[in-house]
């Protein structure tokens, strides 16, 4: 059973961060979620000259995990528990804050000093309200550890960053049931994609047009599909997509900016640990120690 496109929702541009550029599909007046994911963020592309690059200063989190999935340029990235690294082209980092971190994205040295082109998305994912206080966890996967595949006429490629694609099957453990998938299109592809009947399932179109079960999506678009168990893809030109599937949460949602929990009153709570320095701080006196520490 083919899932259907059920809605269309064009991505909006905002500032965040440090003044960064972001394209924004979700959330947006009138579709808050997309269960079980918050936020979908497209950073850039943008090109920096030497001094320009923004990035995310010092900010906190709870109740969720961030992911951020490079492919194009270089951040360097701290955390209130004493994480350090760095992340370049391909590479994800995917973040479990649970019970609460403060933590900083910003353009590495390189990046700031030479100058070059940034391009990357951040997606946010729910924790169910077991996981909610976990404690914070980090997992860091280089590119050269993202698993891949390509169809047998080699029109259509997919990296796997969380579920299975094409027989590749992702190494990052996800505490809510996850399929995270980078799609490339050449022209004349033509596929159908499995997904599990029980997830939900959204495709996002960054770069061309791609047709998603006949319906042709243009770049910043964003596609909410029906019940199903498979996608139907195909594209006349160049294309690429992010396919994201999830077994819904269904529970209550309460969000004050960086805080994602079910009730106001946890909410109320993290603000106050937040406020309290119970969150910890940043040490900036140390500076990042290489790749994936």
């Amino acid at each position: 059973m083919f899932r259907e496109v059920v809605q269309v929702i064009t991505s909006h541009r905002q500032t965040e961060g440090g003044g960064f550029v972001v394209r924004r599909p979700f959330p947006t007046p009138g579709f808050a979620h997309a269960d079980p994911f918050l936020l979908l963020d497209e950073m850039g592309p943008v090109e920096y000259r030497p001094g320009e690059a923004i990035g995310a200063p010092d900010h906190p989190h709870r109740g969720f995990e961030t992911v951020t999935y490079v492919l194009e340029g270089e951040a360097e990235h701290a955390d209130s528990a004493g994480h350090r690294g760095r992340i370049g082209p391909g590479d994800v980092q995917w973040m479990t804050a649970g019970r609460g971190v403060v933590h900083a994205e910003m353009p590495s040295r390189v990046m700031h000093e030479r100058g070059g082109r940034m391009h990357g998305f951040q997606l946010w994912v729910n924790l169910p309200a077991r996981d909610k206080m976990v404690p914070p966890r980090y997992q860091e996967i280089p590119s050269s550890s993202i698993p891949s595949a390509s169809t047998p006429d080699g029109l259509a490629t997919v990296r796997v960053i969380a579920g299975e694609a094409l027989g590749a099957r992702a190494q990052i453990e996800t505490r809510t049931p996850i399929g995270y998938q980078h799609w490339r299109f050449e022209a004349g592809a033509a596929l159908e994609v499995p997904l599990p009947r029980a997830h939900a399932a959204y495709v996002y179109v960054f770069d061309g047009s791609v047709a998603v079960a006949g319906r042709t999506l243009q770049a910043g678009q964003f596609a909410v599909l029906g019940a199903g168990d498979t996608v139907p893809f195909a594209a006349s030109d160049l294309g690429q997509a992010l396919l994201l599937s999830g077994i819904p949460l269904g529970e209550p949602v309460v969000q004050y900016g960086p805080f994602v929990m079910n009730t106001a009153h946890e909410i109320e709570q993290a603000i106050l640990d937040y406020r309290a320095g119970r969150l910890g701080a940043i040490d900036h006196a140390e500076p990042p120690q290489g790749e994936h520490t």
